[in-house]
């Protein structure tokens, strides 16, 4: 009797422990670093609401500048349209337009000359 249970442990013994193997479970992986906290503050929260913040003051700021930028582009361009077409009416017969610089010239100085 004492060797069948002598057998009997010998053979348990490694089924016991390959069913322990498997028996942890995967939940001990389990992501830690999430802190909740019931009325939503927290030194995380504040400082990644601050970064956004930031992130979204600099995004207007630049938006800002683009359209001021895009704003005096067309106002350049808008003036160079009634210019030209002033000195294309002008009754100054040396003047001429220049698409270069956008100016109306003299044909005989090449100086501006107020159409």
């Amino acid at each position: 009797m004492k060797k069948w249970q002598k057998q009997l442990s010998t053979a348990a013994l490694p089924l016991v422990l390959f069913g322990t193997l498997f028996s942890i479970q995967p939940g001990a992986q389990a992501k830690t670093d999430t802190l909740i906290i019931q009325d939503g503050s927290s030194p995380l929260s504040n400082e990644q609401a601050r970064q956004q913040k930031q992130q979204w003051d600099a995004t207007q700021r630049l938006r800002n500048k683009e359209n001021l930028r895009d704003e005096k582009n067309f106002d350049k361009s808008d003036r160079a349209i009634d210019t030209r077409d002033a000195c294309d009416q002008s009754l100054n017969v040396n003047a001429y337009w220049e698409p270069n610089t956008l100016r109306c010239l003299d044909r005989r100085t090449g100086r501006p000359v107020a159409p």
